[in-house]
């Protein structure tokens, strides 16, 4: 079994250990070793990166990835090697990649005092943390989480990183920690816990690896929180990524304001601002397509054939070329509340489409056959007995497709 190096010093970075298993993979092994400070995927935190060196022939090897072992426990390095450049027995220095450390401490140790400050202040437990590669989040077991609670335990946690406290590992067993008041004790059996001790703030079971003193986390922001199924997201950001989030915020803001000509604190009342302008002016449009739809509409069926004859039903088909879907479906159905009527109608402008519509009531189904005609073109379309929308590939199909349906009308 791999001895776990980073278990009682999260700061060693490089160490020597020999090769006790390799399992070629082409250009890649997977590789145990009796000794590793490479931390594995596991509790939230995703793995070391980093190298090891041969010390025999001086072979600089890639470690891409660590795993934990399901049912042995053992750690397992995937890293880039070509076949039989490892074998059990070789020498090897490990060195662990410093600034993915240094981040995965940052957030680790950041979560810690950040799910504390949540129990501390609202008695909000946490469900579980994940890290990703730009920010990281964890799950309250809360329906509901205000901004102000949000603001108050940002503060709170940010005053624990300020205060610079110690962080201890320390073990117990299961029992031990019960009578200690761990935040969170993990339900697999084990005779000694790991606890993460940020003193007189958060006593928590874990396994990752964590800053010495909660000044190196840097600070923690939060950005968004969303419902989910166990309860609300909340994510987050520590230290260095903390700094280039907000910097990249910052000039966002920034860009926008210039936009706007007004202080980046503005931003948003300006957006909402223009948004209400955008809403409106679209609204407007659509009462002036409604007008048009409702005049050409008239004038087309003074114009239109009835068909069959003797019936009054009116017959129309119309192609426009300059026109959209959401003009043509409009006119349809203005043309088939006016009068008794079946339309066939198309448009080039965007995607060329097609609208079939008739009045309730009439013999034809507009469904269908717009079914069949877009199987024919080789597109989607569909709807029902009385109103029918689809695509056509070009100007052209969409022309031809319109002559041919008109054809098979009553």
């Amino acid at each position: 079994m791999t001895e776990r190096l980073y278990y009682n010093d999260p700061t060693l970075l490089q160490f020597d250990a020999t090769v006790t298993g390799v399992e070629d993979r082409g250009e890649q092994a997977v590789v145990t070793l009796d000794q590793s400070a490479f931390y594995p995927t596991s509790g939230g935190q995703k793995s070391d990166t980093g190298l090891l060196y041969a010390m025999a022939n001086g072979s600089r090897l890639r470690v891409i990835d660590v795993q934990e072992q399901e049912e042995s426990g053992e750690l397992v390095h995937l890293v880039e090697c070509p076949p039989g450049w490892l074998r059990p027995g070789v020498q090897v220095r490990g060195e662990v990649n410093s600034a993915r450390r240094r981040d995965h401490m940052q957030q680790h140790s950041g979560q810690h005092v950040l799910s504390a400050a949540f129990e501390r202040l609202f008695g909000f437990a946490t469900v579980s943390f994940h890290m990703g590669d730009e920010s990281c989040t964890i799950d309250l077991a809360t329906g509901k989480l205000t901004a102000e609670q949000v603001a108050a335990a940002e503060r709170l946690a940010n005053e624990a990183i300020f205060e610079d406290l110690p962080v201890a590992i320390r073990y117990a067993t299961p029992e031990e920690t019960r009578a200690m008041g761990v935040r969170k004790i993990p339900a697999a059996g084990r005779e000694k816990l790991r606890l993460i001790d940020i003193r007189d703030f958060d006593l928590n079971a874990c396994g990752g690896t964590h800053v010495r003193s909660t000044g190196q986390i840097g600070g923690i922001v939060l950005r968004k929180t969303e419902k989910v199924k166990q309860g609300v997201r909340v994510e987050f950001v520590c230290g260095l990524r903390a700094v280039a989030t907000s910097r990249r915020d910052f000039q966002a803001l920034t860009e926008a304001g210039s936009v706007f000509s007004s202080h980046l604190w503005d931003v948003g009342h300006q957006a909402l601002k223009l948004l209400e302008e955008v809403k409106s002016g679209q609204k407007a449009q659509h009462r002036l397509l409604e007008e048009i739809a409702e005049l050409q509409a008239a004038d087309l069926l003074r114009r239109a054939e009835e068909r069959p004859a003797g019936t009054g039903q009116k017959f129309l088909m119309q192609f426009f070329a300059d026109r959209n879907l959401e003009f043509i479906k409009l006119l349809a159905l203005k043309l088939v509340r006016l009068e008794k009527a079946a339309v066939l109608l198309g448009c080039g402008s965007n995607q060329p489409s097609l609208v079939f519509a008739q009045t309730s009531g009439l013999a034809n189904d507009m469904g269908s056959l717009m079914k069949e005609t877009t199987q024919k073109l080789g597109t989607r379309g569909g709807g029902n007995r009385d109103m029918a929308q689809g695509g056509a590939r070009d100007v052209a199909s969409a022309e031809q497709a319109l002559r041919e349906a008109a054809s098979k009308l009553g």
